[in-house]
């Protein structure tokens, strides 16, 4: 365990080498498309955030082909299903109209007034921008049908006329230990073939990219990025806190071990959203080599 661990609320800043710099919020908006509801794409889009976004095109196609009458058709066929994947749909009023999962319970309802577990209107806030936008992205809890526990759900959502098709899916997040392992590989990887690491390090599709996980490096004596897997463009600069360069603070945890970890807010590549990051980190020559989880 490393002799110290530093927990930080502070804002974490990138610095850039010609002294200019960009805020975690900036990085996210550099990374995303926004619209006039903050609903953010993340930089990078998990197989779950495919699916669902396959499967809403095909709902959306069916509406718009055949009409408002076949959101009926969400219920009843296995098409408009993958796995724990299903499409539901309410009226721009609020009426739910269909759906292939746990929610037909609310078939007929008015939903404006429900929300989640959390007290969040999710239903208004979708027909808010479907007015506005014609789709977008909303978060809110819901059960997940795969444990039937109250988690963080996802979901997109496109208008149709006086229709609001929509598909949502569970994000997945890491956890410690799947962080530490993913630092383990990358270490590995490093030694055996480094150039071959750093071109694998720095490309959303390489197996060093898996949901909200991903390698970092710094070069140990400048503090600057050699690669990312979640932003690559952050090569070359310096990672720093309020002005002060990261790197400092990092080998003072590492100088006993070789081995350290921090807290830090962070933009969450999956979610698009700066959220607390802890990342476990090693020194190895003249790196450093990272790996960090979102906590919730």
């Amino acid at each position: 365990m490393p002799s110290r661990i530093l927990v930080s609320t502070l804002v974490v800043i990138i610095t850039g080498l010609m002294g200019t710099s960009v805020s975690a919020t900036d990085v996210m908006q550099q990374e995303t498309t926004g619209n006039s509801n903050n609903t953010e794409t993340p930089p990078i889009v998990t197989p779950a955030a495919q699916r669902a976004m396959a499967l809403l095109d095909k709902a959306v196609e069916h509406i718009q082909r055949d009409g408002a009458e076949a959101v009926g058709d969400f219920a009843n066929q296995a098409r408009f299903t993958d796995n724990e994947l299903y499409v539901y749909a309410l009226d721009m009023d609020g009426v739910f109209l269909a759906s292939g999962g746990s929610s037909a319970v609310l078939v007929g309802d008015n939903v404006k007034s429900t929300a989640d577990m959390y007290g969040k209107l999710f239903f208004q806030d979708m027909i808010a921008q479907a007015r506005v936008t014609g789709g977008g992205v909303v978060e809110y809890h819901w059960t997940n049908p795969v444990d039937s526990s109250g988690e963080p759900k996802r979901t997109f959502f496109k208008r149709v006329g006086d229709v609001i098709v929509a598909v949502g899916y569970h994000p997945q997040r890491a956890v410690a230990y799947q962080a530490k392992g993913f630092l383990d590989e990358a270490t590995k990887a490093l030694i055996t073939d480094e150039q071959k690491a750093f071109n694998a390090f720095n490309r959303h599709d390489s197996q060093f990219v898996k949901n909200d996980l991903y390698v970092f490096v710094l070069d140990k004596r400048t503090g600057e990025f050699l690669a990312h897997g979640a932003t690559p463009h952050l090569v070359g600069k310096v990672f720093s806190i309020q002005g002060k360069p990261m790197i400092g603070e990092m080998l003072k945890l590492a100088e006993e071990t070789g081995r350290g970890e921090i807290s830090y807010p962070w933009l969450n590549p999956t979610s698009g959203k700066v959220e607390n990051k802890h990342t476990f980190f090693r020194i190895l020559d003249n790196k450093l080599v990272g790996v960090g989880f979102y906590q919730r």
